[in-house]
């Protein structure tokens, strides 16, 4: 229709093929929410492989067709072919076996589109998380949390957060240890570098509280007193968003020239092809990516339809 707003063209990868990805992206596709806000756009295997691939099943095949589609829907988001993308989950296992040396996504895009530092957020009006360290072992943690890691994680909450409807961001910093150290009496990471670090970006003008004990710190943030914390690792940070608000938290890759989002939850190899999948969290993904277009520019080229 002549002077109608184009609706902008979201990818919606199907993750892993063995999981619940491909239903919950159909699902989220055809929803009258989805439709009406963006042109949805799915990325997944070919048909042909898809009969090949057993659902609720590890395999080379399902890895390496889940890897495929989100390298194509970040190749199109990069050429402005889509405004903007949503992954289905995909299997760590599943990767492996097919020799691909990613963890997860995050490590993927961040390579596939040159991002100089990312960090990993879950968005919810209950509670808003982003993460220093993502998917290292609990014991690599204090030596994965680096003056570095905290820093690129605070200053991209502070630059994106606006994005949220946060004009002025409010943050919190989770300290690693119980009580957050209590002065070095527990874990000397706080005074090394938790605080130096918070120091430094107050100093720059960012709003950053703590460290801050991570045992209540999470509750002071879902009452209203921060707009988000930033946790030192990924069960730290994620066991709150999820106990408040799971299904309906969505995952947003801090830093990338792209915009990606991505459901709460994992693969489900339980109920893989049974068609009961909830697609609650991928819908709300999708209406968050469509959201946000609009205030991503192209990462390069022009808007052209694939």
């Amino acid at each position: 229709m002549r002077g109608r707003m184009r609706l902008p063209r979201v990818a919606i990868t199907c993750g892993d093929p063995a999981g619940i990805g491909p239903e919950i992206a159909h699902k989220a596709a055809s929803d009258a929410r989805v439709t009406t806000v963006c042109e949805p756009v799915l990325y997944g295997p070919e048909r042909g492989l898809l009969r090949a691939i057993r659902p609720g099943e590890l395999s080379v095949d399902a890895g390496r067709a889940a890897h495929d589609a989100i390298v194509r829907a970040v190749r199109d988001a990069m050429d402005g072919k889509v405004a903007a993308m949503a992954t289905a989950p995909i299997n760590k296992e599943a990767f492996a076996l097919a020799g691909l040396r990613w963890r997860g996504h995050t490590e993927l895009l961040q390579e596939l589109t040159g991002a100089p530092r990312v960090a990993m957020m879950f968005y919810a009006e209950e509670l808003c998380v982003v993460l220093a360290t993502v998917h290292v072992a609990l014991k690599d943690v204090p030596a994965r949390l680096t003056a570095a890691s905290l820093r690129d994680a605070i200053e991209l909450s502070a630059e994106w957060l606006p994005r949220f409807g946060f004009s002025s961001p409010r943050l919190a910093l989770a300290g690693l240890n119980p009580h957050a150290g209590e002065h070095g009496v527990i874990g000397d990471e706080e005074q090394q570098v938790l605080e130096p670090v918070a120091a430094e970006c107050r100093a720059r003008g960012i709003d950053v509280t703590g460290p801050l004990p991570a045992d209540t710190v999470f509750v002071r943030a879902a009452r209203g007193e921060f707009d988000a914390v930033v946790a030192c690792y990924h069960d730290q940070g994620l066991i709150p968003v999820k106990l408040l608000a799971f299904g309906k938290a969505v995952n947003v890759t801090l830093g990338l020239p792209i915009i990606r989002t991505s459901v709460d939850h994992g693969t489900a190899f339980d109920i893989a092809g049974k068609g009961v999948a909830d697609p609650g969290s991928m819908i709300e993904a999708v209406l968050l990516a469509a959201k946000l277009a609009p205030l991503q520019p192209p990462a390069r080229g022009d808007a052209a339809a694939p």
